[in-house]
């Protein structure tokens, strides 16, 4: 297994990046101002993007494995690699998510906590309802862990 930074033409992985945000328009938002980094392990397993967003918060924008080998442990060691690369350089790692039975619990799994909530963000930010476990997605939960 190996975990590589992303240089160039990050949206050759868009299938993987739409798994996690499923509106292209806002992966565009992020993703050139972002790190990336994909993890390969016979082919590519799983993607992530960090974003610096200011006072010692990196910000998680997008982690997503690819269908099939969800459950294998390797979104927790995409998190793992996050946590050991940027330790000295940010206080938090955060993560801004729906209020799903998929999501949360694996983030609380990979020692995040419930921090605060964004009121209505999948109503004003997307142009059509989000759906995750049959619920729709409303608020987004922030979450956040010390590095």
């Amino acid at each position: 297994m190996e975990i590589r930074k992303v240089e160039t033409d990050k949206k050759r992985y868009l299938d993987l990046l739409l798994l996690a945000d499923e509106q292209e328009d806002m992966v565009d938002r992020y993703l050139e101002r972002g790190t990336m980094y994909v993890l390969e392990d016979d082919g590519i397993k799983a993607e992530c993007v960090v974003t610096d967003e200011g006072n010692g918060i990196l910000e998680l924008k997008n982690i997503a494995v690819a269908p099939g080998f969800q459950g294998k442990g390797y979104g927790k060691a995409m998190i793992g690699f996050l946590v050991r690369t940027y330790k000295e350089q940010y206080t938090a790692l955060q993560v801004g998510t729906g209020d799903s039975p998929s999501t949360i619990p694996f983030y609380e799994a990979c020692g995040f906590h419930r921090h605060h909530l964004i009121k209505d963000f999948f109503i004003d930010h997307y142009d059509h309802p989000i759906y995750e476990c049959g619920v729709r997605l409303m608020d987004m939960i922030c979450l956040q862990r010390e590095l």
